[in-house]
């Protein structure tokens, strides 16, 4: 009887924790204010399937079902607002048949709306759930939107959510001249330790896409930012007691930003190695055709990388060019968080792959790495490491531009 009663209580514990999460999301927040600063406007809303509250009810049905609220357009990112587009394909405009509002593509023919999509505009609305990388193209939409509405003189009104890497991690190089593109839109590190309504304001402040080439930059937009309750810096998403909803089809669990961090960059290069994309674990594996596991495990774990651990794993990819075809490869943990480098997990996998498979050099086997060095946002970290294939030729380049940062960034912490 008595483990029963603890059962029970077990399960009362996690169900509690379930319908009461720790953290209050912005879009929550917005509506205990009573929808403060969008009644009585008319208002845009850009976002996705993961703009969602606690209970997994749409940002979209909660803004058009709101005393007083009138929403009138979607804008539609990367992946689409219902996340009916798979990753880099073309987004449409077309009529919301949930709504029957006009979703404008912002991911198509143009990436900025248009002044003419923005016509009638109070307010425009942001809701996504980012992932903390600087590649990730949700938050160059947010910037171009918040260009677009700053020429307009349209507010706008960004609702923040949990960065799941947390508040504390800063990894990676500045983005340098002319690399500057759609994934690499910012003067920021890789991983930047904000939330989007933090991101949202440095960049407000400090000058929109003020990487770009060329010009003075764009004015300042009447930006207001509505912050979470309960949240903290040394949070990961786990921690919030939120749902996690997929904000794209290849980041399908809460842990799958950490992972992206870590092999984003090395599967810019295709035809290198397999990271999981098309398997079940994306950003997960390292792995090829070609490969020994467990030769590569005993170089890796030869280096003796903190807070990370490796598993052999082989698998059969279900899509891409190794359709069907056995691939032998590693799966990685963080089993350190606070201790482990995401970002410098691929960068010693290179490095090992080099040393065991001198024929497989990761810059020597693919065809293009144009992307690569915009992910980057620099040539210098290929250019430095293929000399040799050794991370210590790149490690201070790739750390150099982190400790400006987290002094810069640290101006604009909401938590």
């Amino acid at each position: 009887m008595k483990r029963l009663l603890v059962f029970i209580s077990i399960l009362a514990c996690i169900n509690c924790s379930a319908s009461h999460p720790v953290v209050k999301t912005g879009v929550e927040v917005l509506r205990d204010r009573g929808f403060e600063g969008l009644v009585g406007k008319r208002v845009g809303l850009v976002t996705n399937p993961s703009g969602v509250d606690s209970r997994l009810k749409s940002t979209i049905d909660i803004l058009n079902e709101a005393p007083g609220v009138e929403l009138v357009a979607l804008y539609g990112p990367e992946h689409g607002v219902r996340g009916e587009v798979y990753a880099g394909g073309k987004v449409d405009t077309f009529t919301d048949p949930a709504t029957g509002l006009p979703v404008y593509s912002i991911y198509g023919s143009t990436r900025k709306p248009t002044q003419e999509m923005l016509e009638g505009i109070d307010v425009m609305v942001y809701d996504i759930q980012d992932v903390g990388v600087r590649s990730y193209t949700f938050i160059s939409t947010l910037g171009l939107v918040m260009e677009a509405c700053a020429e307009k003189g349209i507010e706008v009104m960004v609702l923040d959510r949990p960065n799941p890497l947390g508040g504390n991690k800063i990894e990676g190089c500045y983005v340098e001249q002319p690399f500057n593109s759609f994934v690499s839109q910012y003067r920021i590190p890789y991983v930047y330790g904000l939330t989007v309504g933090e991101l949202a304001v440095m960049i407000n402040e400090e000058g929109l896409n003020r990487g770009q080439k060329g010009g003075q930059a764009p004015a300042r937009c009447r930006l207001k930012v509505i912050p979470m309750e309960g949240w903290t810096r040394d949070m990961l998403y786990e921690d919030t007691g939120l749902p996690w909803v997929l904000p794209s089809p290849n980041i399908p669990f809460k842990e799958s930003p950490m992972y992206y961090a870590a092999s984003g960059v090395c599967g810019e290069l295709y035809g290198f190695m397999n990271i999981g994309i098309g398997y079940t674990l994306p950003f997960q594996v390292f792995g090829a055709t070609w490969l020994d596991p467990e030769s590569l495990m005993k170089t890796l774990e030869g280096y003796e990388l903190p807070g990370v651990s490796f598993r052999t794993i082989w698998y059969k990819p279900f899509s891409g060019s190794l359709k069907g075809q056995l691939v032998g490869g590693l799966q990685f943990f963080f089993t350190d968080y606070e201790k482990a480098r995401l970002t410098e997990v691929q960068f010693m996998v290179m490095q090992a792959v080099a040393q065991l498979y001198p024929d497989k050099k990761a810059f020597e086997t693919v065809s293009g790495i144009g992307l690569f060095d915009k992910v980057c946002g620099t040539d210098q970290i290929r250019l430095k490491f293929s000399e040799n294939y050794r991370f210590d030729d790149i490690r201070d380049y790739w750390r150099k531009d982190e400790p400006a940062f987290r002094k810069l960034s640290g101006k604009y912490y909401l938590y």
